[in-house]
């Protein structure tokens, strides 16, 4: 069996895509550790691997360099969870693209979990139901996944990657951060419409991951919950939003959104484009914007 890495060796794989994405950004270390708010000093240990970063600075590091957190921790060839034959995971969509959706491609293993997990809930899931509906062999599927932990973890893991990807395209739209604040509101809705049963197991099952997984889907979340936090705290310095909160009121607005696959169905009286937009208008009261033409 693979030995995981050494908290050193672990380090300096992650200073090394650190400074290699800074280089991909065009930005030199002085200017990184400037938006960072930490010393060149600092931030050049982490790249030569002498200090190791938090989550949370670590996911502040990706939003940022404007990739996903997961690009820091694991090397693309080796990432735990990326499902051979999905759509939509690994690279951001065109300006404009995010809004667009169509059927969610999986491969046969991960669309048999995803519709046994959403059935059955993931504990009362067995991989002979994931079979059942994959249309595979019990032994077929373990010969693509080695349990049915890992099939959730490329689930969740295709989910949260697909979202902040769609996030970033979303947010780059924006002029102002009223703009780029509303246009993330209507991106987190129309993921978890469109991407219901994807979002609905984001939300129940995070609690059946192992702690190594659910650490790295934890510091995904933070970034995709740090875009929304920078819009809201800037409008807030800006005084376009009156919240005295700044990040709470970013955090609730996030929270409603998410809360979505527990009651919206296909085929309701309101389409994802319809609750986008009054979602919208919910969050921007939640944030105190009532300039409507602003």
């Amino acid at each position: 069996m693979e030995q995981p890495p050494s908290p050193t060796a672990l380090q300096r794989d992650i200073g090394t895509r650190v400074r290699a994405s800074r280089v991909a950004a065009g930005l030199t270390l002085r200017r990184l550790a400037g938006e960072l708010g930490v010393s060149a000093a600092t931030l050049s240990a982490v790249e030569t691997g002498r200090t190791g970063l938090t989550a949370v600075r670590l996911a502040e590091v990706a939003f940022v360099l404007g990739v996903p957190v997961g690009s820091l921790l694991v090397q693309p060839e080796r990432s735990i969870g990326r499902p051979a034959g999905a759509a939509g995971a690994d690279h951001p969509p065109a300006a404009g693209d995010w809004r667009r959706y169509g059927p969610l491609e999986l491969e046969p293993a991960l669309a048999g979990a995803l519709a046994a997990f959403v059935e059955r809930g993931y504990a009362g899931a067995t991989m002979r139901d994931v079979g059942r509906h994959a249309g595979l062999s019990v032994p077929g599927l373990y010969h693509h996944h080695a349990s049915k932990h890992d099939l959730l973890v490329a689930l969740l893991d295709l989910g949260v990657r697909e979202l902040l990807a769609r996030s970033t395209a979303a947010r780059a739209e924006g002029r102002d951060p009223v703009e780029r604040f509303t246009l993330l509101v209507e991106c987190l809705v129309l993921f978890h419409t469109h991407r219901r049963e994807i979002g609905f197991l984001g939300a129940s099952e995070v609690r059946s991951l192992q702690p190594s997984a659910r650490a790295g889907l934890t510091a995904a979340r933070r970034t995709q919950q740090h875009l929304v936090d920078v819009e809201v705290v800037r409008g807030a310095r800006a005084g376009v939003f009156r919240t005295d909160v700044p990040r709470q009121a970013a955090r609730a607005v996030v929270t409603m959104c998410t809360a979505l696959p527990q009651w919206w169905v296909p085929g309701g009286p309101a389409s994802p484009e319809r609750v986008a937009a009054d979602y919208v208008v919910f969050a921007l009261d939640v944030v105190g914007h009532t300039d409507r033409t602003g």
